[in-house]
Order: C-alpha cells, then sequence, then structure tokens
C-alpha cells in the first residue's frame, strides 16, 4: 500500500509539471461563474476543491491517510489501557447518542448534497467522525473495535482512498462525467462522487484515530485531571473575588469615615 501512494504521488507531480499553465484575461468575467459553469455544480467551493485544486486536495487526502498510519505505528509498541472508563450516567448517554445521530444525519447530508450547498466531503467526514466519537465515549470499546472489525472498516477506508486517486487522475487527464442540469442532485459529473469518497475516506480514517487514541491513552482519565485543575482554578477565583470584595469594602468603610 505504501508503495502503491508513493507511485501515486510520483506520477501526479510529473503530470502537474508536464501540464500547461495559461493565463486567460479575466478582468470582465467573474470567478465564481467560471468556476460554476466549468464544474457544472452551483457551489463554487466544491468546484474549485475537486477541479481547480483538484491536486491539493488529493495530496490533502494522503496527508491525512499518513497521518493515521503514523499514529497507528507510533502506538503499536505500548502497552494499552488496562481499564477504559467510560460515561455511565444516563444523561450523558443520552446526550451523547442524540448528538451522534444528529451529526451522522448531518455528515450524510453534507456528503450528498455537498456540490450543490455549503458542505463537502471534508465537513461530511468530520460530521461523520464526531458521530463515531460521540459513540464511544459512552460504549465499551471492546464492542467498537469489534464493530470496526466486522465491517472492515480498514478495508473500506483504503478503497476509498484508492478509488478516489483513480478518479481524480481520470479527471485531471480530461475525461469527465456527464455534468447533467445544473442544480440537480445527479450533476456535476465526478464532483458528487469525490465528495462522498472523502466523507467515506475521512470518517472511517477519524473511526481509527478514536479507537486507536481510546486503546492506548484512555478516554476519560485525562479528563478528570482537567476537571480537577479547572475546579481548582475556579476555586482560586472565587477566593481571590471575596478578597477583592473584602478589600474594597474595608476601603469604602476607611473613606466614609475620614469624610
Amino acid at each position: 500500500m505504501k508503495w502503491l501512494y508513493l507511485l501515486a504521488g510520483i506520477a501526479l507531480y510529473v503530470k502537474a509539471l508536464a501540464m500547461p499553465n495559461p493565463a486567460p484575461d479575466l478582468s470582465d468575467i467573474s470567478i465564481a461563474e467560471i468556476v460554476v459553469r466549468d464544474s457544472g455544480v452551483p457551489n463554487a467551493v466544491s468546484g474549485i476543491i475537486f477541479r481547480n485544486r483538484l491536486y491539493d486536495t488529493i495530496y490533502e487526502v494522503v496527508v491525512f491517510t499518513i497521518a493515521i498510519m503514523g499514529a497507528n505505528f507510533l502506538l503499536a509498541n505500548e502497552k494499552p489501557i488496562g481499564k477504559i472508563e467510560q460515561f455511565t450516567d444516563q444523561p450523558s448517554i443520552v446526550l451523547a447518542r442524540l448528538g451522534a445521530t444528529i451529526s451522522a444525519l448531518v455528515g450524510i447530508e453534507l456528503a450528498i448534497r455537498g456540490h450543490l450547498s455549503p458542505g463537502g466531503g471534508f465537513a461530511a467526514g468530520v460530521a461523520g467522525g464526531t458521530a463515531i466519537g460521540l459513540v464511544a465515549i459512552t460504549s465499551s470499546s471492546e464492542s467498537m473495535q469489534a464493530i470496526y472489525q466486522r465491517w472492515k472498516a480498514a478495508t473500506w477506508e483504503k478503497i476509498s482512498v484508492l478509488l478516489f486517486i483513480v478518479l481524480s487522475v481520470v479527471t485531471l487527464a480530461g475525461g469527465e462525467l456527464p455534468h447533467g442540469e445544473l442544480g440537480a442532485l445527479v450533476s456535476g459529473g465526478a464532483t458528487p462522487l469525490l465528495n462522498i469518497l472523502v466523507a467515506i475516506k475521512v470518517a472511517l480514517g477519524s473511526w481509527a484515530v478514536v479507537l486507536i487514541f481510546i486503546r492506548y491513552r484512555g478516554l476519560l482519565g485525562e479528563s478528570k485531571v482537567s476537571l480537577s485543575f479547572s475546579r481548582s482554578f475556579l476555586l482560586l477565583l472565587t477566593r481571590f473575588d471575596e478578597n477583592c470584595l473584602v478589600d474594597k469594602s474595608s476601603r469604602g468603610l476607611g473613606g466614609d469615615g475620614g469624610g
């Protein structure tokens, strides 16, 4: 898999060097209108990310993949946490599950309609990863790991990366799908597919990172330390305010007596 990523990066770099870079006169033309017209999607940002700046988007996906591999590699030799604590009170569990449901629905909507309205694959993937994280803090880590392996999430993550790279290379080489009707759900050529592939990649990659850090770093241990520090800090501020009030009162009384 590493060699495939390396070869894909070299091929894209060579392609970038070989492509011409014309500079047309755009003084009387709106850039956003040109992007919408050329990409076939109303969301000009998605048109730029998955067409004009597709090279940069490919490298962002590759960098995210390398970051996940690096986290897994660096923590592989460490000893897993023996006991992982999760939230056990029912209000927190209900709120976390509700937030996860809303976040997952928002992620699906952003992935499907990201080329029509603000959003896109990266935002959809982050929403999906947030949903997974909210479920993880209220569920057993063993069950989350079992679901991850049962659904072969790692395999689907790699497949989404490879499909994204292949489809991007085809697009950069000049191959395009029909744009369809502007504003329709199925329109914009390959842009909706690239959006969905990026969303799958980011969501599944976030799932992998969440499981890795929960396994080797725990979940609530650092939160308890931060909570204790926050309580101590708030107590210190409260005492400081009380001392300031006492000092102001004494000064006020002294001033009245002197008058």
